[in-house]
Formats: structure tokens, sequence, C-alpha cells
């Protein structure tokens, strides 16, 4: 399985997602964060766009982004996060695996995932992820299997300040198992705007402790040069 042109492609799908305009309906909007969705044409269900502005550059938003040891300290709905097979400096493949939400309606899933970052014209950055079969690690009793269709982030500088990121989500998770299709539109708008506004939070606190650890003398992260 060529990892690499899967990811490539994902990247592609996101970028066309993110030009689209048409048929969008919000279904949430709440702390500045705004959820939209349409009919997914990968799966019965459906597509999801979440933005919203982070006060940060692209490239830092989409560098910690990116980088997997980041996820786990701010997605509040993953237990577990791990890098299974590094491809090369801008892919990876994943293993991630969930809490239960939806008040525990909503049983643990895990997701064996391609992801990649692309570099667009306009200082435009994609972060994709699309689910494939990896040796090694195939459905466990412990969890439902879930798939992720083409999903990711879209940082770009936002227009009216430059130095700020408008960052859009677009999630595309086929969750599997028993589950009816009323249970998860009902839970998920709100789930994500949960799950943008910890993004947020999470960058954040990491600009923090980067600030603090050069005060320290030792600067914490080294950013991946473009």
């Amino acid at each position: 399985m060529d990892f690499k042109a899967i990811a490539q492609k994902s990247a592609e799908e996101v970028l066309a997602y993110n030009q689209d305009i048409s048929d969008w309906k919000v279904v949430k909007s709440s702390k500045k964060v705004t959820v939209s969705s349409k009919t997914s044409r990968k799966f019965l269900g459906n597509l999801y766009r979440i933005e919203g502005v982070i006060r940060e550059s692209t490239a830092k938003v989409s560098n910690f982004l990116y980088q997997p040891e980041n996820r786990i300290t701010w997605d509040k709905s993953l237990k577990g996060y791990n890098v299974v097979h590094k491809i090369d400096s801008d892919t990876y493949i994943c293993h991630a695996m969930t809490q239960s939400f939806a008040m525990g309606s909503i049983s643990p899933r895990d997701f064996v995932d391609v992801v990649c970052i692309k570099h667009y014209e306009g200082n435009i950055d994609i972060i994709s992820t699309n689910s494939v079969d990896f040796p090694g690690y195939p459905p466990s009793p412990h969890y439902i299997r879930g798939y992720n269709h083409p999903s990711g982030y879209v940082c770009s500088p936002l227009k009216e300040n430059p130095a700020y990121s408008k960052l859009v989500i677009f999630v595309q998770t086929e969750m599997r198992g028993k589950l009816l299709p009323s249970i998860i539109e009902k839970s998920m708008p709100s789930n994500l705007v949960s799950f943008f506004l910890n993004a947020k939070d999470g960058i954040k606190a990491h600009k923090i402790s980067s600030i603090r650890g050069h005060h320290n003398g030792h600067p914490s992260v080294t950013p991946i040069s473009k």
C-alpha cells in the first residue's frame, strides 16, 4: 500500500473541501467557533467544517498541530496517540484511541491513520488524515475500529491580520459499530466546538511554555523549517 500517495491525495481532497462553498449548513456556533455540515460523498454520514481564529502565526499553528507528541497534550477526546511508522519528515502513520463520549452512549473507538503536512501557495498549510490498514495493527476487541475519510486542518493567515491564523478543520469520521446516525449527528457539533477550543488552548499553552523555555536559556521546542 502506497501510504505516501494516500496521504497526498487526502491533502488534495481537504484543500478541495476548503474551496467548496456550496451546500454547507451551520449546525452550531459558540465561543467564536462555527460548525457547518454537509452530506459526505464518502459514506452515509456528514462532512463537518469547524472554523475560527487563532492568535498565532500560520507556521506556528500548523507546526504545533502536526507534531504527534503534542496531540495527546490537548485533545481531551483521546486516551492514546502513538506514531507506529514514520514515512518521512512530512508523513507518519499513527494509532489513536478515543475515550467514550456523548455521556457514554458512544463507546471508545480506535483509528489507524496516515497523517501528512503539505504547504501550498498563499502560506496555506494542510495537515491531512486518512485511515489505512497497517500491518501489526488489526482491530482490537477493546475498541471499535473507526474510519477517518479524508479529514484535516487548513491553516492560513487571517486576511484582516496576517499575524493571526484562520483555522478550518474538516472531520469526516465513520464511527462504525451499531450506532444510530441520529446519536452521532446530535452529539457531533458540540464535541467539535470543544475539539477546536481544546486545540486553541493547547496552542496557547505551548506558546507560554516556549517563552518560559527561552527565558530559562533553553528553547523548549525546535521549529521545523519549511
